[in-house]
């Protein structure tokens, strides 16, 4: 009776799983503004903290694992999983149009890749050994010019740990059909559930934007592509929120727009006494701080009106209220604002329940990237906080002494504002003209 329990619960998993709605969305790119050719995307699902690279003129193909299944039993002779309903073990065989790199992912049916290996390969009959615990799964193949799925059920628990080796590669039995280069682009497959946030990063030469999005179907992602390049020849990633456009990382600028070279200063002492434009490196380290956190500036090198990249300026409070009052009233009432513009990377952890730090894979819905550079103390010189808060400069002042910054912390759940000493070191972010 136990067999027939099997088999009939195998028979209805096969049945019902075409009624299922599945998710199967492909999101293509364009590009705007100073480019329309985009070069490689890379998609990061916020959601789910998993990320994947889209070659140049490729299509991202968004699939639950469901829609995969529905097709399964449909007549592919290029793809096979032998003995499926496999007691431990299978061999996965399927047919290599184009030599090349070869990416094989196993999903269990909840989206949850278990597998996975990258295989440089011959063109021809290729196989794998599939070991994978009971259950049902689907086998996705990503090849040069070539997709397949393919479903495997594994009825014993004799295994426990997933495994996929490579065999070798045949001589096949018969040619399949080349794909043309000039056919439809080839598409590069990403699990994907209702409702999971995507972040897309796009390159155009020395251009970079940043899009995010929850799609609900197929679509076309445009990156509107605009310069940001600093008198150092640093290109920035721009990302926009609401009518905004923003720098998506911090200034690292050591010259003026106009080429002179910017004060730096690394005493402590000097650092305190300072009313003249100066600029540092987080612990006078530049190696380990500039390229990631960028550096930091006193309100001094603000009201130059040169720090910022041509074509861009320093945020003034009011338009750092925009930014804020657009997240409250645009990205839902799970997300705070702290989240929303911090990343997920690099922020120390928090016990306290929706602050910043707690649960970091839901941060950055907006692609502000916010990391937490720390500052410089206009007090005694010293650097404090990297990797607890960040502070940005606004262009406006309170009174002689003291400007507006904006700043997170990682314990924290909003964007806090206030008036400091101008000679203190934050970070900078600018936005466009």
């Amino acid at each position: 009776m136990k067999t027939i329990s099997i088999f009939v619960m195998s028979f209805l998993l096969v049945v019902s799983l075409p009624c299922i709605a599945a998710i199967n969305y492909n999101i293509s790119f364009t590009g705007s503004g100073l480019s329309t050719t985009v070069g490689d995307v890379v998609v990061h699902n916020l959601t789910k903290g998993t990320m994947v690279t889209i070659p140049a003129g490729n299509v991202l193909n968004l699939s639950d694992g469901l829609s995969t299944v529905e097709s399964l039993y449909s007549n592919n002779e290029t793809i096979l999983v032998y003995p499926n309903s496999a007691g431990g073990t299978s061999t996965l065989s399927f047919f290599a149009k184009q030599a090349g790199n070869t990416q094989i992912n196993g999903y269990n049916l909840i989206g949850r890749k278990v597998i996975s290996i990258n295989q440089n390969l011959q063109s021809g009959n290729n196989s794998f050994q599939l070991s994978l615990p009971e259950g049902s799964y689907v086998i996705n193949v990503l090849g040069n010019e070539y997709t397949y799925s393919v479903k495997m059920i594994n009825q014993s628990a004799s295994q426990s740990k997933p495994e996929i080796t490579f065999i070798g590669t045949e001589k096949p039995l018969s040619v399949a059909p080349q794909k043309s280069k000039s056919s439809n682009s080839a598409t590069t497959t990403m699990t994907y559930n209702t409702g999971d946030r995507l972040l897309y990063n796009g390159t155009s030469g020395n251009y970079s934007t940043v899009v995010t999005d929850v799609p609900t179907a197929g679509k076309i992602i445009n990156f509107d592509f605009a310069a940001c390049t600093d008198a150092d020849g640093n290109n920035y990633k721009v990302v926009k929120i609401g009518t905004q456009t923003w720098m998506a990382e911090n200034l690292k600028t050591s010259k003026y727009n106009d080429g002179t070279i910017i004060s730096l200063v690394t005493d402590n002492t000097g650092w305190t006494t300072l009313s003249t434009p100066a600029f540092c490196w987080y612990n006078n380290d530049d190696t380990n701080f500039k390229n990631k956190y960028g550096a930091l500036y006193n309100w001094y090198a603000i009201i130059t009106n040169k720090l910022a990249p041509n074509g861009w300026h320093i945020a003034t409070d009011a338009e750092w209220s925009i930014l804020s009052n657009y997240i409250n009233a645009n990205l839902g009432s799970s997300d705070c604002v702290a989240k929303a513009l911090a990343a997920s990377t690099d922020w120390t952890v928090s016990d306290w329940k929706g602050t910043l730090g707690d649960n970091l894979s839901i941060n950055n819905s907006s692609a502000f990237s916010a990391i937490p550079t720390g500052i410089r103390s206009a007090g005694n010189g010293s650097f404090t906080g990297n990797g607890l808060n960040t502070y940005w400069w606004s262009s406006t002042a309170t009174n002689f002494y003291n400007a507006y910054f904006r700043s997170l912390y990682y314990d924290f759940n909003n964007l806090n504002t206030g008036g400091v000493l101008k000679n203190c070191g934050f970070s900078v972010r600018c936005i466009k003209d």
